[in-house]
Parts: C-alpha cells; structure tokens; sequence
C-alpha cells in the first residue's frame, strides 16, 4: 500500500506525497546514548607497510562503534564518486553513538567511470566481514551482529548498494537485512547510464526478496552548480530508484538541500575542496547531516531491531527532522 504523512495530516492511503515542517527536533537526530571515538583506520596489507591483522581487510576502512561492551548491528557504508570515507566521518559517529557498529571501506583511489570496481570492492568487503576478520578491529568486548547487517550508499556509492544487493556481483557470504541508498545516482542523465546499469525503467521492477529499502533524495542534487553539472541529474537519481523499489520502501527528500551536504563540515585536500563547489548545496551542511544520520537510525532500528517507533514517528509527523521532508512510503 503506498501512502504519505504530512506534520498536520494523518497518515493517507489515497495520496501519494505530503511535505512536512520542521519544528522541532526528534531524539533520534542528535548524538544518541553510546560514547564514540573518532572513526579508526584500519589498513589492508600491502607491500610496503605490511598489517598488524592476522586477516586485514581487501580495502582501507573507517571504523566506529560504541565504547560500551555489547553486541551491535552492523552497517556498511560506501562513499560517493571520487569521494574519501573520512569525508562521512560525522555521520559514521552520529549512526555509531545510537549502537550500531560503522564500518566505511575506502573503495578505491582513483576510478573511471565503470563502476565495477566499486561493487567488487564492496563484495570483498563483506566477504572479509564474514570470515570474522573486523572482530580483530574491535574491541575485544564490542561483537559484531553479522546476522544483522544493513548495506548503504552515497551517490555513486548507493548504485553500487543497490547493484550489489540485486546479484550484478555474485556475494553469498553474508545476507544483507537492509538496504539504504542516500542521493543514489545510476549515471549522467536516462540513457547514458554507467556501468553496469541498475535503473531498468520499469516501475517495482527491482527484486529484492521482500528486504526493506529506504531511499534518501535532495531537492537541490538535479540542480547544476555554476559551470558544474547536476550531481544527480533527474532520470537517474533517487526518484527512479523509489520508483523501481517493491514494497517495503520509504522515501525521503530534503527539498532544500544538495547532494553532499550529509559531509563533513570540513573535507580537506584538493578532493575536499572540490565538494564546496562542484555540487549545488542548501545553507549549512549540519542539518541534512543530522537528518540523514538520524532517519538511517530509525531505518536500521525498525528493520534491524523491531523498533519502529521512530521511523513511525517521523513518517507520521509527531517527530520531526532538521529538514523540511517529502516522504512516500509503501508498505
């Protein structure tokens, strides 16, 4: 069944989208109960500076999870085109603070336009977490939940998600619980999509055993930056993949915000600064940072946890986020 919410309506299942208005602030879009260190590092092998890991990873990673001992859910989070996983270090501490372990695999260093290596480096990725090699990482009080495991994607990142959870790669090591894709983006515009392609343009048509996506969009990402192009060009952003998702889906756009204000506030290096310009981008970078950490949360709690009592509650509009949101869902 697809409905919406709006902050002063109650939920219908006769219209499709509704706007809500930001008044105030849901617990789940602060820094939650677990105290969290910086993201750590965490080296694969090499010739040239060989790993302490008796099984390091297949790619460089940032890690966070909460200091308090315990068992957590564990979320994979790929970076955008061309983009640094320090960039997420804020979002990877916010979604770690509410009790799920982050881990952010740098999925390459320099790339083309195929975005292959970007599933085949995501695919390796999970297969070293099925072999027990992040426990080494962790804390020796802090397990990893491997039965519990949510996939995410910024950008060109989120195609690989979603290429990953639909078989383009074959990966049986460990089953993904949810998948996630912030901005996703299939390409330059319909019809010069990057390889390989995921958008098939025909509506529901994306087979995912019943797992439960939720797509993330901006309402600035289609817009072009000075002499920049769109960073997510309508006909192959986060519209069509709501779109081509089977129920259960969920569908937020922040209206007035671009494609990589979920970064840090700071991103250095030539790379970093390139972010500031290249992508059109709303007022500040904090409330859609806050807002995409706080709905991955809810996400992740509902499916994850069985708590769905903040993902209700922001589609229902009795918690409200940083951002003015439109929100479609179909359950």
């Amino acid at each position: 069944m697809a409905a919406s919410t709006s902050a002063d309506a109650a939920v219908s299942a006769a219209s499709s989208t509704a706007t809500t208005n930001t008044t105030t602030t849901a617990n789940v879009f602060d820094f939650g109960k677990y105290h969290t260190e910086q993201p750590k590092n965490v080296e694969p092998y090499c010739c040239l500076k060989k790993s302490t890991l008796a099984n390091p990873p297949p790619k460089p990673l940032l890690v966070a999870m909460p200091s308090e001992a315990g068992e957590y859910p564990l979320l994979l989070l790929l970076h955008g085109y061309l983009l640094r996983n320090s960039f997420y270090s804020q979002l990877i501490r916010h979604i770690a603070s509410h009790g799920f372990i982050v881990v952010a695999p740098q999925l390459y260093c320099l790339t083309g336009l195929d975005a292959s290596v970007d599933i085949k480096s995501t695919a390796e990725t999970i297969k070293w977490l099925s072999g027990g090699g992040l426990q080494d990482v962790l804390p020796a009080n802090v397990q990893p939940d491997l039965k519990k495991l949510g996939l995410a994607g910024h950008s060109r990142g989120g195609k690989a998600a979603f290429a990953l959870a639909l078989g383009k790669v074959e990966t049986s090591a460990l089953k993904l619980s949810a998948l996630i894709g912030i901005d996703p983006v299939d390409g330059k515009r319909e019809g010069m999509q990057i390889n390989p392609p995921v958008l098939t343009y025909s509506p529901h048509s994306f087979e995912l055993g019943h797992m439960p996506v939720m797509v993330i969009g901006t309402g600035l990402g289609e817009v072009q930056s000075g002499i920049f192009c769109a960073c997510a060009p309508k006909g192959v952003n986060h519209e069509e993949f709501y779109k081509e998702c089977q129920a259960p889906a969920c569908h937020f756009v922040a209206k007035d915000y671009g494609h990589l204000d979920m970064l840090d506030d700071e991103t250095k290096g030539l790379l970093g600064t390139f972010t500031y310009c290249s992508c059109k981008s709303g007022k500040s970078r904090e409330p859609m940072r806050r807002f995409v950490g706080g709905i991955v949360v809810a996400f992740m709690k509902a499916h994850l946890l069985g708590d769905d009592s903040d993902l209700m509650a922001v589609i229902n509009g009795t918690e409200t986020a940083p951002v003015d949101l439109t929100i479609e869902f179909d359950i």
